[in-house]
């Protein structure tokens, strides 16, 4: 037997069970139109063949798609992950499907993103955005994609968003660290284009300003493990009187690899001479050497909302009625280790 080496069309289909296209066509969209005997010679001629239909050909000529589109700002950060899985378990339950892309924080990649989605003709689009991307994504809302910002305020542009209150979360780890009797801070992560980068720096500031002690702003152009070692291996070149005694890192990844860096020092270094907290409250946050103290954000909650959010706007539009863009902003939580104990 020769193997088959082009796809199976419906054509195919029709000259094997011997019927009109149409009659295929009805059988695989309205088969209460086929008499049973007809329908059956042609399920059997579509098994025989391995017919597989093409959604996507399909949906383009409705003009109407069955995918979403997401764009996170890093796939290998758990909490992305989750707020990916959110999305993804919110969207199957309206039979739809998601095409995830990770910008990995490049502004190149995330408008290669773009590009393909709307080329795919996604049904909506839910992006954790880089930098200020109004114009693009004006666009893109001009053409009849509505757009949800995911992780990040939509401010005064008019888009829904779904957020957490990152300054909020940015103060009360400070003030959780002064709390704890430390007084010379030290934020690390960045860089500051990103907003909720910027906004966690912010809350800082705003609670040392209030607490008469210091914040030492490490810059850094990533917010991975990789990052947090670099700066943690800086940190140890320091002599003892010269490092902070506590730092808060803009979110986990970057704090276990200020761990992993610190500890090959010392052991005992956290939390007994440096407190360290980070933000985001991933799973392995608690399973590190030292368990980590963290900034709580409701990853799957914010993915599921953001669908919500979404699928309004679509109702709306299809609808004819108005648009209404709503923020939701959710608050962060507090969680207390062992890495802030002492």
């Amino acid at each position: 037997m020769v193997e088959r080496t082009t796809a199976v069309s419906i054509r195919d289909v029709a000259v094997r069970a011997g019927v009109a296209l149409g009659t295929v066509s009805n059988v695989l969209n309205r088969p209460q139109k086929v008499a049973e005997p007809t329908r059956k010679r042609v399920l059997d001629a579509i098994d025989e063949l391995g017919f597989v239909r093409n959604d996507a050909a399909r949906q383009l000529r409705a003009g109407l798609s069955r995918t979403l589109g997401l764009v996170v700002l890093d796939v290998a950060n758990p909490f992305f992950t989750e707020v990916a899985r959110g999305v993804e378990d919110r969207a199957a339950e309206d039979s739809l499907s998601v095409l995830l892309g990770n910008s990995d924080e490049s502004e190149d990649r995330e408008s290669a993103h773009l590009d393909l989605f709307e080329q795919q003709r996604v049904r909506g689009l839910l992006i954790s955005p880089l930098g200020d991307l109004s114009a693009r994504l004006g666009r893109l809302r001009r053409r009849g994609t509505p757009i949800v910002l995911v992780d990040r305020p939509a401010g005064a542009n008019p888009y829904s968003s779904v957020s957490v209150d990152d300054v909020a979360g940015g103060r009360m780890a400070v003030e959780h660290l002064l709390q704890a009797g430390r007084r010379r801070i030290a934020f690390v992560g960045g860089p500051t284009t990103i907003r909720q980068v910027a906004d966690r720096l912010a809350g800082a500031q705003q609670a040392v300003a209030a607490g008469a002690a210091s914040l030492e702003v490490i810059g850094a152009d990533g917010l991975t493990v990789e990052t947090g070692r670099l700066v943690g291996q800086e940190l140890i070149g320091r002599a003892a009187a010269d490092r902070p005694d506590a730092i808060f890192a803009a979110n986990d990844m970057v704090a276990i690899g200020l761990m992993q860096s610190l500890q090959m020092l010392d052991h005992r270094l956290i939390p007994g001479e440096i407190a360290l907290i980070g933000y985001d409250d991933i799973d392995f946050a608690a399973a590190t050497v030292v368990p980590l103290s963290s900034i709580r954000q409701p990853s799957e909650l914010i993915g599921r909302t953001a669908v919500e959010l979404l699928l309004a706007e679509l109702e709306a539009i299809e609808s004819g009625a108005e648009v209404d863009h709503e923020q939701v902003v959710f608050q962060p939580e507090l969680v207390i280790r062992q890495s802030t104990a002492g």
